[in-house]
């Protein structure tokens, strides 16, 4: 009898240490979710440790953060677990931030789970790197290294334009039966980026090409969902063994493929002929070797090769196929950009840049296709550099900001229509292209997106050369095509197919 008493006390008294450390937690938890500055963000009350974690669908991320802006305002905060989030929403408040505080909120927070790829110290390339020195000298490195090989030129206007053609014969040789253009897209503009970066482009037979395009489909689509927020706001889980690598599958095959092309390119690499960002950027190490602590380091020209090429794929070939989305679910609008293209092109030469200018109804034409389809609806996460003020609010430095491009381009206090494909948005009353402040699909201030002018160039040069070649339909006997999106960190449309039939 008195064992079961000694082990009833000892278990009465372990109960009540659980319960005291637990109740100590919550005490703890509360103190804390208090002990914030009084004119810091509002925002949704949360669950105890886990915060407003279970309360967001990280399926479609900017509708949930713009359905709580309409009860929080434009400016409102979250926690994940213990880490503070502040949400940036609407125009008005997007121009504030990005525009009149933009080095307020240049900086990066953490990302566990690329570090555990390698993305961490001075190898985080272009897009994760902390705002600073670093940054500075890579972005201005990587700017003047891309106008040099011909960004914003008349020679990459040509490498596109005969890009766009080896598209067209492929459309061709499906001779107006149904197909899906989604890696055929995907090659080409990938292809664009390769000449820039690899010097070469790749063929749209080439299988371990199409591979390449797949694992990046895969990867972010993997990163993007909730596991892959997950490990980055809880890193602890990341030594839990096979979960990154369930995540990080994907990209590992992805880094392994470039990292082969560096290799390849590095054996064949001379200093007297520099033929892409590459070659420039060995050129560069080999200038630094031996002066000290420099960020132009192998490691680092692997993450900037592949922010590159991520980067100068995804959202332009994803817009494309938005773009002919919405020509065969609009054939009155693709009517009238034939008309214009027959108009002020013709059919005996290639569009161009300068075309643009006549051009005012197919320019708006792929401005509101860009925010219709709103493919970037986030930037990557930012965070303050500094102490900071917006819309009365105070900020502190090192919070995490989340920044709603989608709220600014379906604002529904500046678009007449923001929920429909309407090109009108960016046309006056007299047919003239009109520029719209609100239109921000690239970002704005000092993380704005890097190769702005090469999409901007290979969107118009795609587009009016597809459409000047083919009429696009939706195959005979088959449904409407979803134009509803998927979310991966990209806005993307469901699989479709389409018929390309050549204008005689």
């Amino acid at each position: 009898m008195w064992k079961l008493e000694v082990f009833s006390g000892l278990f009465s008294n372990a109960f009540v240490l659980v319960i005291s450390f637990l109740l100590c937690l919550l005490i703890l938890d509360f103190v804390k979710s208090r002990n914030k500055h009084p004119r810091f963000p509002p925002g949704p009350a949360g669950l105890p440790f886990l915060g407003n974690i279970l309360q967001i669908d990280f399926r479609n991320l900017h509708i949930a953060l713009t359905q709580l802006s309409k009860k929080f305002g434009g400016v409102y905060s979250l926690h994940f677990f213990r880490k503070k989030i502040v949400v940036l929403n609407s125009f008005e408040v997007l121009k504030d931030a990005l525009i009149n505080r933009s080095e307020d909120i240049a900086d990066r927070p953490r990302f566990p789970l690329s570090e555990k790829l390698g993305y961490e110290g001075e190898s985080k390339g272009l897009l994760l790197i902390r705002y600073g020195d670093a940054w500075k000298e890579q972005r201005r490195f990587a700017l003047s290294t891309m106008r040099n090989f011909g960004m914003g030129k008349k020679s990459l206007e040509e490498r596109v334009t005969e890009e766009a053609h080896c598209l067209c014969a492929v459309f061709k040789s499906h001779a107006g039966l149904p197909f899906d253009a989604w890696y055929l897209i995907n090659n080409a503009v990938s292809n664009v980026i390769c000449a820039l970066a690899f010097g070469d482009r790749f063929d749209y037979e080439d299988k371990r090409f199409q591979r390449l395009l797949h694992l990046f489909d895969d990867s972010l689509r993997a990163a993007s969902g909730f596991l892959g927020q997950l490990l980055n706001e809880m890193p602890w889980l990341l030594k839990v063994p096979g979960l990154a690598d369930h995540v990080l599958k994907p990209q590992y095959q992805l880094t392994a493929f470039l990292k082969e092309i560096l290799i390849e390119h590095q054996k064949s690499f001379n200093s007297g002929d520099i033929r892409d960002f590459i070659d420039a950027y060995l050129l560069e190490m080999e200038k630094v070797k031996g002066t000290g602590d420099t960020i132009f380091t192998e490691n680092n020209l692997f993450t900037i090769v592949f922010d590159l090429f991520g980067a100068g794929t995804e959202t332009t070939s994803t817009t494309l196929r938005w773009a002919l989305l919405y020509m065969i679910l609009y054939p009155d609008i693709q009517s009238k950009v034939h008309e214009e293209i027959d108009r002020v092109i013709g059919r005996g030469r290639s569009p161009t840049m300068a075309d643009i200018q006549e051009m005012p109804y197919t320019y708006a034409v792929i401005h509101e296709i860009q925010r219709c389809g709103d493919i970037s609806p986030m930037t990557l996460p930012h965070m303050t550099y500094r102490d900071m003020e917006i819309q009365e609010y105070f900020i502190p430095k090192g919070i995490t900001i989340f920044i709603n491009l989608s709220s600014v381009l379906k604002d529904e206090q500046v678009w007449e229509k923001p929920h429909q494909f309407y090109p009108k948005h960016f046309l006056d009353d007299n047919g003239k292209f009109v520029k719209r402040e609100a239109f921000i699909p690239f970002s704005a201030g000092r993380r704005v997106c890097l190769g702005e002018k090469l999409a901007r160039m290979e969107l118009f040069l795609f587009f009016t050369i597809l459409l000047q070649q083919f009429t696009f339909e939706i195959p005979s006997k088959q449904p409407r095509p979803r134009d509803d999106p998927i979310y991966a960190f990209t806005l993307s449309p469901h699989p479709y197919q389409m018929c390309a039939v050549p204008r005689v």
